[in-house]
């Protein structure tokens, strides 16, 4: 299995309801790790161009850049966590990538330099 990954941010702000406590309005400057993969390179050697990779990712983050993301679809519904955002962009890429053959093995979104989320689809944990 091959794998690629590009590194993107944006900035944004939210509220979080955890637990009984309602975060006050703060905001991120997101890093966004998405990865696809390929069981086959394509006929250059790839398993797609990172310019290619990098145009989704980036078509995905100016809807949620610079936004107050508990006003933007789906996250009025659900909470603006990391892991709901990196399930978000997973979803997104996924469409991206899946008409190609390819598969989206992970979306990671740091909200801080030591705090991380990671989607993957069909992961079993041991």
């Amino acid at each position: 299995m091959y794998e690629i990954t590009v590194h993107k941010t944006f900035s944004a702000a939210h509220t979080l309801d955890i637990g009984s406590e309602h975060e006050a309005l703060h905001g991120h400057n997101f890093k966004v790790e998405a990865t696809v993969a390929s069981e086959e390179l394509n006929a250059d050697g790839l398993v797609l161009d990172f310019r290619v990779l990098k145009q989704w990712v980036n078509k995905i983050l100016e809807d949620l850049d610079h936004t107050f993301l508990n006003d933007r679809s789906p996250f009025r519904d659900i909470s603006p966590t990391s892991e709901h955002i990196a399930r978000f962009i997973y979803d997104r890429l996924e469409r991206d990538a899946a008409p190609l053959g390819l598969q989206v093995s992970r979306v990671a979104v740091w909200e801080s330099e030591g705090s991380k989320a990671t989607y993957m689809k069909n992961c079993l944990v041991p």
